[in-house]
């Protein structure tokens, strides 16, 4: 595994205002992310794990500290460099596919390189070989609708990595398979991210999955600490 930190969380301070109350989600939180390494984040609903996944996706700004992805500072930038970082830089993964429905699995999987540039054959190479390597190459030119729960969800993974990004940020990626499915899945994209040097922070609830990353994490207080999944769970 590279010792090269991909995504530092540094000093994160998160709040929201309720009428006259402010609510403070994350207050002081830290974590880093390296290269090749998969993190388990195993949260509470309510505890800002969905928050932290945002700020670090630069979805939203937090209130205080600073997000530095790939060695770049990113709290000073623009909108139109915000979206290029997350363009460029970062996948995401969700629990629902959000696939597109009228084009194919090759198709979903080139849209994205296609925003970025690339010419239509790179594209349609780049997304074959990624459909090879998840082991859906024969369900190419089938649409989301014709495709298993799995099978969708491998397409999102390889949507998710066809630029190439530092970092992979999936939230409950396997929270709608059930767990012979889920496992396969996860395979796939603990191999993908081997192979590659990507990194992953990957949320679940999933306690079997969370001990086969590098390290897990929780949060509490506001903080992102290191947490053992094999111990008493904290959901």
């Amino acid at each position: 595994m590279s010792s090269k930190t991909v995504l530092q969380l540094s000093g994160i301070k998160q709040d929201y205002g309720q009428g006259e109350t402010v609510l403070t989600i994350l207050k002081n939180a830290n974590f880093s992310l390296m290269a090749g390494e998969t993190v388990a984040l195993v949260a509470p609903s309510g505890t800002g794990k969905s928050t932290l996944l945002h700020i670090a996706g630069l979805l939203e700004h937090p209130t205080d500290g600073e997000v530095t992805l790939g060695g770049e500072a990113c709290n000073g930038l623009g909108d139109d460099q915000r979206t290029r970082m997350r363009r460029n830089g970062i996948g995401f993964v969700y629990q629902f596919h959000h696939l597109l429905p009228e084009f194919t699995a090759l198709e979903n999987i080139m849209m994205p390189q296609l925003i970025a540039g690339l010419t239509m054959a790179e594209a349609r190479e780049r997304a074959s070989q990624l459909l090879d390597y998840m082991r859906i190459s024969h369900r190419g030119e089938h649409r989301p609708a014709e495709l298993s729960g799995g099978e969708q969800q491998r397409v999102a993974i390889a949507r998710a990595v066809a630029n190439a990004p530092l970092v992979l940020l999936a939230d409950e990626p396997t929270g709608n398979l059930d767990p012979e499915t889920a496992s396969y899945v996860f395979s796939a994209l603990e191999a993908l991210v081997r192979q590659s040097g990507l990194a992953a922070l990957i949320a679940t609830h999933n306690h079997d999955l969370a001990r086969r990353m590098d390290r897990c994490v929780t949060i509490i207080d506001g903080k992102v600490v290191d947490y053992d999944p094999g111990a008493r769970p904290v959901i």
